[in-house]
């Protein structure tokens, strides 16, 4: 398999070009009932399949195994501050302010939010390649090409409420 380019990821479903008007002159042909049945206004001809949109299941075990690793590690310190400063407390070893607990287990269980979000983006896409083991150049480019899938459709967004 071929090394993904930036703007595409290896699992996105290929784009369709938006088909030219048909002439006005020539008169659609009146369906009946029996012969085509009626399609939902809701499903577009133009989405693709669950097939095409499915991560592939090497990249979500990758993604689940860095998800692991960069929020389950400071997830876990959350729960230890909690039961070590207990300890601590109880057995009056050290006097610890309650404040000083909480902030510190907020903060461990802050990193691992922000855990949740590196895990996902510093996974490779590309099913065929693993990656770096800390994954700072997969999390720029992914991270790039969500930035540029947000501006695009904002743009879409803001092109569709000027043209209505």
């Amino acid at each position: 398999m071929s090394k993904p380019t930036p703007d595409r990821l290896p699992f996105e479903p290929k784009r369709r070009k938006a088909k030219p008007a048909k002439a006005a002159a020539a008169p659609a042909p009146v369906a009946t009932q029996a012969s085509e049945p009626k399609q939902s206004s809701k499903v577009s001809r133009s989405q693709p399949k669950l097939e095409e949109t499915r991560i592939p299941d090497a990249v979500s075990q990758r993604m689940l195994r860095r998800i692991l690793a960069f929020s389950g590690v400071p997830t876990g310190l959350g729960v230890a501050v909690f039961f070590l400063s207990y300890w601590l407390v109880s057995r009056e070893i050290i006097p610890l302010p309650t404040s000083a607990v909480v902030l510190a287990s907020m903060g461990c269980f802050g990193l691992g939010v922000l855990g949740l979000t590196y895990g996902l983006l510093s996974a490779s896409w590309d099913e065929q390649q693993d990656g770096s083991l800390l994954g700072w150049d997969e999390f720029r480019l992914n991270g790039g090409r969500m930035i540029t899938a947000w501006r695009e459709s904002r743009a879409a967004r803001q092109q569709a409420k000027s043209d209505s």
